[in-house]
């Protein structure tokens, strides 16, 4: 059966993870961290193509500063740590969201991971961080506008391949699976544009508890689906629906 290209992944419950275990919510996004290596080797294994993570939203400034900064703090240990091994993988990293509100130090981490793996042609993992679905097309739409009013584009003419291609994500197919852990059945403003015409799947494990064995089962879930993009299947037409 298919196995889907692109999939991608909130990765929610690290804390919840934690309190119920009575520890702080910083245990729980540690060991998010090694189900994020979880993730990683199992796509590879799997045979996806293009993993993206969602690590950390726009949204997620608001939470305690001390959150934050254990949080920033983990992204600093995953890159130094993991990148060379990454790279070894032939593994591609690559970051989506906005840069231009980013400390220098994690600017600077994410610019390197991205420029050291840049020429790997295994998995890409796209990093999601700092990230939110409307402002990127926003972002999008800015660039377009731009374009527009310098006369290198026409507006009448802008096409979904235009803002596709203007945002984040260009160059990257759109996510056929898009998975969150947790049990909740939203996306919260996760590749908005991206996700018009991905197959959701929500599981009750909460991220840290995510393995192979959650991966294979949103792998499966997602095979039975009937994947039409708006058309209809000879069944369709028998039965006349």
């Amino acid at each position: 059966m298919s196995v889907p290209q692109h999939v991608a992944i909130i990765m929610d419950g690290n804390g919840r993870w934690a309190e119920r275990r009575g520890q702080v919510r910083t245990v729980g996004h540690r060991r998010g961290v090694e189900a994020v290596r979880e993730a990683v080797k199992a796509a590879g294994e799997l045979g996806v193509q293009y993993l993206t993570l969602f690590a950390f939203s726009s949204e997620n400034w608001r939470r305690p500063p001390q959150e934050v900064s254990d949080l920033m703090g983990l992204l600093k240990f995953f890159v130094r740590r993991d990148l060379a091994e990454l790279h070894q993988e032939n593994i591609r990293v690559r970051v989506i969201g906005d840069r231009d509100s980013l400390k220098p130090d994690i600017l600077s981490l994410l610019t390197e991971a991205e420029e050291l793996t840049k020429a790997n042609t295994a998995l890409q993992l796209i990093i999601a961080f700092n990230y939110g679905g409307r402002d990127d097309i926003v972002r999008a739409a800015r660039k377009l506008a731009a374009r527009a009013a310098s006369g290198d584009l026409d507006a009448d003419g802008i096409s979904e391949a235009d803002i596709s291609d203007s945002l984040d994500t260009a160059g990257i197919p759109d996510p056929d699976l898009l998975i969150r852990t947790s049990g909740e059945q939203r996306i919260s403003n996760f590749l908005l544009w991206q996700a018009a015409y991905a197959e959701f799947v929500f599981l009750p494990c909460l991220w840290p508890d995510f393995g192979r064995g959650a991966f294979e089962e949103a792998l499966h879930i997602y095979q039975c689906r009937d994947r039409r993009f708006g058309k209809t299947t000879s069944q369709d037409l028998a039965l006349g629906t």
